[in-house]
């Protein structure tokens, strides 16, 4: 994932757009990257790795050298961004918040036309580069960011810096948001509205997907409108937003409250205390603990000076003993009790096994856990939802394949059962998950239920990952829709 965020302003906008970036830091820790225009000094950009560091102490000392009025950077778990380019259309930077299926294709096909491609030190390609050359085969932005549309398989959203302003562009779909803010003599531009509250902005605006704007320091253009059709993810309610976060004008928090609180009041389980796997099940939690009329507890901390997320890692190994040695569990207020535990989902099963086995260590009676969203059948082809390199990965296609073999394991109307809830073949499933780990119970939130605590339509939601359904296919042009 990535988050980027944009600012140009009356005056010089370079610490807006360094704090406002840094506010994307639980969007990515591997790459980070600012750029800023002056009209006298032009484009000054730095990118570093954030793999061992974070962003603002890898930027803190370049942060005189940056000069300007309007500027973007860019938090992110893939490319080095952002890229500068010089084309027919003038001057511009350009960072991508994106995941392109069928990259090595498009490249391919620029290679095959002359075109000139850099490389990652891995020798892999870079998407926001891609991006950036399909732009130029434009007649204007509006043209080539069309041009991008109409050509990348996944989703792309994306900021370019100019030397007439900054020009946002959200995904055709929608998948990933881009959020507009304004105070007195500046626009900020944003994945998250988190950055806007202590910078001074104000929500003037969510972009509508495929919309796409120009905005200087006193106005907003739209240049061209948005499409009716939306395929926002749903998993940024259940995890990637920060809680202070808006989208679609829907508060992360209250999702995750809203959720909590439907499970809770219709769950019968008998606990003692409900509790959040810090961060992102904390909201969660609270709501439980509402809608069942228990206490919120916290019976395990996360130690947030040194670990940071823990599926960031490449290798499984690393990513296990992080997921470990972030979370502190509470001996005083789990011993004799009976937890129940809220948890933003179960992707590979790593951190529940361990999580679990350390509660019981610590004197849990029984462990209860339930899920924020329902089981993750189907790996997500639209954004970099995590750095899975199969679906084999996921705990429910494993188990699937012990008990079917691999054959229904990719068979789409197998799947179909087990993503359909409370099939006997559901049932089963959660019933292997629950006993493989030690817990007492298992429960996942219902996709229904997790659509009203959203408040979109379902039409409008990308719900892929639990049912397999997308509204819409990988790449159905969505250019007509507006």
């Amino acid at each position: 994932m990535a988050g980027f965020f944009g600012s140009i302003s009356t005056t010089s906008c370079v610490a807006d757009v360094y704090y406002g970036t840094d506010y994307n830091s639980h969007l990515g820790t591997r790459r980070g990257g600012m750029v800023t225009y002056d009209a006298e000094l032009g484009f000054k950009r730095a990118i570093h790795s954030l793999e061992n560091s974070y962003f603002r102490t890898k930027f803190e000392e370049e942060f005189p050298k940056f000069k300007g009025n309007s500027g973007i950077g860019i938090i992110s778990d893939t490319d080095a961004q952002p890229q500068l380019f010089n084309s027919h259309l003038g001057r511009f930077a350009i960072c991508t918040v994106a995941k392109i299926v069928n990259i090595e294709e498009i490249a391919n096909q620029l290679l095959s036309e002359g075109m000139h491609l850099t490389e990652f030190s891995s020798g892999k390609i870079n998407p926001t580069e891609l991006v950036g050359c399909l732009i130029v085969r434009g007649k204007s932005f509006v043209d080539g960011i069309e041009n991008v549309f109409r050509t990348v398989k996944g989703s792309c959203s994306m900021l370019l810096l100019t030397e007439d302003g900054i020009i946002a562009a959200r995904d055709s779909w929608g998948r990933t948001p881009i959020v507009i803010g304004k105070k007195e003599g500046a626009y900020g531009i944003a994945s998250e509205t988190t950055s806007f509250p202590n910078l001074g902005y104000e929500i003037e605006k969510f972009l509508g997907p495929g919309e796409i704007v120009r905005v200087t320091a006193d106005k907003m253009e739209v240049l061209r409108p948005a499409n009716r059709k939306m395929q926002i993810c749903s998993f940024l309610w259940v995890y990637y937003g920060f809680p202070t976060s808006d989208y679609e004008n829907r508060n992360t928090e209250e999702v995750r409250n809203a959720i909590g609180f439907a499970m809770g009041k219709a769950d019968k389980t008998e606990v003692d205390c409900a509790c959040g796997i810090p961060d992102s099940g904390t909201g969660m939690a609270i709501g439980y603990a509402h809608g069942h009329n228990c206490p919120f507890m916290r019976a395990v901390s996360k130690y947030t000076p040194t670990w940071p997320r823990s599926f960031t890692p490449q290798l499984q190994e690393q990513r296990n003993l992080v997921a470990k040695m972030k979370l502190i569990q509470n001996k005083a207020i789990l011993k004799d009790k009976k937890v129940l535990f809220c948890d933003d989902s179960i992707v590979r099963g790593t951190q529940l096994r361990d999580n679990t086995a350390c509660l019981y260590e610590a004197g849990a009676k029984e462990v209860h856990m339930r899920i924020a969203c329902p089981p993750l059948i189907y790996g997500c082809r639209f954004i970099n939802f995590t750095s899975s390199r199969s679906d084999m990965e996921l705990i429910t296609r494993r188990i699937i394949a012990e008990l079917e073999g691999e054959a229904a394991a990719q068979d789409p109307e197998r799947l179909k059962v087990y993503a359909t809830t409370d099939s006997p073949e559901y049932q089963k499933m959660v019933q292997i998950i629950q006993e493989r780990f030690g817990l007492t119970s298992l429960k996942f939130t219902k996709l229904e239920d997790l659509i009203e605590a959203i408040g979109l339509d379902k039409s409008q939601v990308c719900t892929h990952c639990f049912d397999g359904s997308s509204e819409y296919t990988l790449h159905e042009e969505n250019l007509g829709n507006k």
